[in-house]
């Protein structure tokens, strides 16, 4: 079983910074891909950021110059540096994660609110 657990969400002021971390634990052989979604209620869930094994990422055209995924292999996390944010930046964030190239797996979601 693989587990990932998410963490830094919050309440936060327009403009204000949050830092989100999502680690990955349990049975883990090879981690091909991590990333961020989000989801507002009532909207769809979409791909805020992606960071391969590789180490090449992508961004949803949002977020980009605002928000900065990385990786920690060796500790089998990511994390989504959300600077600059808004109100329309307010969701639930969720981390997810393919192992072996096959398996997906999603964490519990993390509140991030933004108010003005």
């Amino acid at each position: 079983q693989v587990q990932l657990v998410e963490s830094g969400g919050g309440l936060v002021q327009s403009g204000g910074s949050l830092r989100l971390s999502c680690a990955a634990s349990g049975s883990i052989s090879n981690i091909n891909a991590m990333a961020w979604y989000r989801q507002a209620p009532g909207k769809q869930r979409e791909l805020v950021a992606r960071i391969t094994s590789s180490g090449d990422t992508n961004y949803a055209d949002s977020v980009k110059g605002r928000f900065t995924i990385s990786r920690d292999s060796a500790k089998n996390t990511t994390y989504l540096e959300m600077n600059t944010l808004k109100p329309e930046d307010t969701a639930a964030y969720y981390c997810y994660v393919r192992t072996d190239w096959t398996t997906n797996h999603w964490g519990q979601g993390t509140q991030v609110t933004v108010s003005s």
